[in-house]
Parts: C-alpha cells; sequence; structure tokens
C-alpha cells in the first residue's frame, strides 16, 4: 500500500478509470500526486474475477463502446490484451427458438420507430422523459422500457431526452476475452494510489484543500474528484464550505440499477456459442441472456432498472434463481439442472457505488456540464457523470480524468 503523505500537490479521489487517467495524464509534470481509493483495490466499477477457472467475470463494464473512438482498444494493445472485434449478439445473433426471427423484426421495427421519435422529439429545447416518445399503445413498449433498463440504468420515465439524445454511440462494440476490469487494473497499475483510504471531508476554505480520510489528514493544492454521483448526491463525501450546485448536479444525475449473473452450463458444447438469448417477453422486469460468451461452458445474464433493484434487495442469489427460472422457460426444464450460479454482482448496495452508471433525470440534462466546472482553479471534477457524450462508459471516465487533469496543468 502506498505511504499517505502529509501534503501533495495533486490529490486524485477514485481510483476508478478517471482517476486512473487522471494520474497517467499527471506522469511526468513534476507535480506531486496520489490517488486515494476507499477499496482494497483499484479499477472501482471495472472489476474482473474469475467465477470459475476458465470464466473471468467483468462484475462492471464489459464491452469496448464506440470501439473505433475507444482508446482503450490501443492500451488493450499496448498491454498485450486481446480485442475480440465479433459482433455483440444483442441484435442479430439470438435463439431462434427461444425469439423467433419474425417477433424480432416486429420488435427491432418498433424500437427503431422508438429512436426516430426520441431523435425528432430532443430537437425542442424543452427536456421531456424519454417515455413521451413511446407509441401509445404499442405491444412492445414494455420491451423498448426493458432495453432502456439495460443501457440506462432507469426505466424511460426516469430518463431525459435531451440527455439520452446526446450519447454518442458508433455502434462499433467489441469486448476483452481476459476482462475489461482487467485492462483497467493493468492500465493503473503505474500509479500512486493509497488503497482503503475513504475521503470524508473536502475542506477548500483555506489556503490549501484539506482532506480528511479514514488513514489520516492530508493537504493537496488541488484536487480531482472522481467518485460516483451518488457518493456526492447523498454528502457520503463532504465539501466545506458546501457546493450545493455540485450536490444538485449529482442528484440530477443518479445511479442507475444493472446487474449481472454468471451460471455454469454443464454439457455446453451441446449448446450454440455466443447466442443473445432473450425471449418476446412483453413486460419490462425480465432478463437479458448471453449463451456461451467467448465458446465458454457458462450463460451471463444481464438486469435493469427497478426490476434489478428488486432483485438485489432480495438478497443474494435471488438474481441467479430468477436466471434459471428465465433460462428454463426459453431453453425447456432439462436445462435447470444444467446450471450452478458462479457469481452476481449488486452494485445498488456497493458502498462505494450505490449503483451501476449514471442517467440525467428529465430536466436535467445539463447537470453533466455543470458537475464537470472547476471550482476556484482548486477543485476539479471528473468521472463517466461528466462526459457529455460517452458517458455510462469506462473511456468516457478515463477521457474525463485526462480532461481534469490537464485543467490541472492549465493545458486547454
Amino acid at each position: 500500500m502506498t505511504r499517505l503523505p502529509s501534503e501533495v500537490d495533486v490529490a486524485i479521489i477514485g481510483a476508478g478509470a478517471a482517476g486512473l487517467g487522471a494520474a497517467r495524464m499527471l506522469e511526468g509534470s513534476g507535480l506531486s500526486v496520489i490517488v486515494l481509493e476507499a477499496r482494497d483495490r483499484i479499477g472501482g466499477r471495472a472489476h474482473t474475477i474469475m467465477a470459475a477457472p476458465g470464466i473471468p467475470f467483468d462484475l462492471g463494464c464489459e464491452w469496448l463502446h464506440s470501439a473505433d473512438r475507444n482508446d482503450f482498444v490501443g492500451i488493450a494493445k499496448d498491454l498485450g490484451f486481446a480485442v475480440d472485434k465479433s459482433r455483440p449478439p444483442w441484435r442479430d445473433q439470438a435463439y431462434d427458438a427461444a425469439f423467433s426471427k419474425a417477433k424480432r423484426d416486429e420488435f427491432f421495427a418498433a424500437i427503431d420507430a422508438f429512436y426516430e421519435r426520441a431523435e425528432e422529439a430532443a430537437e425542442n429545447e424543452i427536456d421531456a422523459p424519454a417515455a413521451t416518445c413511446l407509441e401509445p399503445g404499442n405491444p412492445w413498449n414494455p420491451m423498448i422500457d426493458a432495453i432502456s433498463t439495460y443501457i440506462n440504468g432507469f426505466e424511460l420515465k426516469d430518463v431525459s431526452l435531451h440527455d439520452m439524445d446526446a450519447y454518442e454511440d458508433t455502434d462499433t462494440n467489441w469486448r476483452l476475452p481476459d476482462g475489461y476490469g482487467a485492462l483497467v487494473a493493468a492500465y493503473g497499475a503505474p500509479c500512486p494510489v493509497a488503497l482503503n483510504t475513504e475521503v470524508t471531508v473536502i475542506d477548500h476554505s483555506g489556503a490549501r484543500i484539506r482532506i480528511e480520510t479514514s488513514r489520516g489528514t492530508l493537504s493537496a493544492a488541488k484536487v480531482i474528484v472522481c467518485v460516483p454521483t451518488n457518493l456526492i448526491a447523498n454528502e457520503n463525501i463532504r465539501f466545506t464550505p458546501p457546493l450545493r450546485s455540485k450536490v444538485e448536479a449529482a442528484v440530477g444525475l443518479p445511479l442507475g440499477a444493472d446487474n449481472k449473473v454468471m451460471l455454469a452450463l454443464a454439457d455446453a458444447e451441446k449448446w450454440p456459442s455466443d447466442i443473445g438469448l432473450r425471449g418476446a417477453a412483453l413486460r419490462t422486469g425480465v432478463g437479458s441472456f448471453h449463451l456461451r460468451p467467448s465458446g465458454r461452458p457458462c450463460i451471463a445474464g444481464f438486469f435493469g432498472g427497478s426490476f434489478a433493484r428488486e432483485l438485489e434487495d432480495a438478497g443474494d442469489g435471488a438474481l441467479a434463481a430468477q436466471s434459471i427460472d428465465e433460462i428454463v422457460a426459453l431453453l425447456g426444464s432439462d436445462i435447470r439442472s444444467k446450471l450452478t450460479p458462479l457469481a452476481e454482482t449488486r452494485w445498488c448496495h456497493d458502498r462505494f457505488a450505490q449503483g451501476a452508471y449514471s442517467a440525467a433525470k428529465p430536466g436535467h440534462a445539463e447537470a453533466r456540464a455543470v458537475l464537470a466546472v472547476p471550482v476556484d482553479g482548486r477543485l476539479f471534477f471528473a468521472g463517466e457523470a461528466t462526459s457529455p457524450n460517452f458517458f455510462s462508459t469506462a473511456h468516457g471516465a478515463r477521457e474525463s480524468g485526462e480532461r481534469a487533469a490537464k485543467e490541472v496543468m492549465g493545458i486547454q
């Protein structure tokens, strides 16, 4: 563990992708830097575990979204990580027995029409809930809402139309067979990080900024705050004097609920690999599954929104149990005995995250820019929630850290 210094030029709060990006950008600047991390590891919401031998499991970010504009692709190459450029199984590659092509065509026609209406409506100066763009009475509306919970962590009624429209997706999505979290950890390995160091107070009332932590107090000339918005909104980290505009911006950018589960699959060779598994469910509370990702003997599941939060609140094992029930409904009762729970996430109950990733509430799309603005040339803010177009992604977080580090150095 890095020793906690008494004073530094720059203190970075949080060793997720944003904090690590800031620290890497400050390398060679001549400034003394320390990254203060509450967890016993780096990476934040990027974390890879071995769910079983030969089955890595990304508890957080997994896909290199907008890979043709994602700097983590080049970082992966530099660090010797393989990149799988196969198309994701979200749209074209699906298990027909569970979701027929005819039904898929109907659904994708409905969701494409929704996004066309949303794009047009977003041109209005006044923001609105994204749900206003659903076609009244369309039977696919609940499933369109389910997709929103996977993407945003919230149902469409709780998502800003302007914010949804601001997100940039190049429709190029690749993956890292060895894990996105593993890549982020390797990227951050050179950084000076003090682990198990929970920041509670940032006092910027004096000539230097005083930082109170679980391991003592230190001072810094400048501070970069790179923590999830819920920690600012709930004032788990308190600013003195208070920064009401930052707290209010964070309140408008809550972290949604998205959780994953990994199930071992016996006799896996009997099933196709890298296939999307989802039924034509006319309800929002439903999971989305990936059959044998990267050819491995497992099924990965994904749940979002209020349903994911309900399952998380139900306790350990609830997500796996729900997943098995849904998979049995799709593939038949014989598969139940072939499935064994390996791991599942509970991000809303994670003390240092309190959710998955940010989505702006209706009427709060401008909060990202408000949160990103420096205070007095000494306090700087980064994290996926401050990214104007790549929010909710690891690369958006890393880029925001670089942006904040440049602000610290006075680089445009």
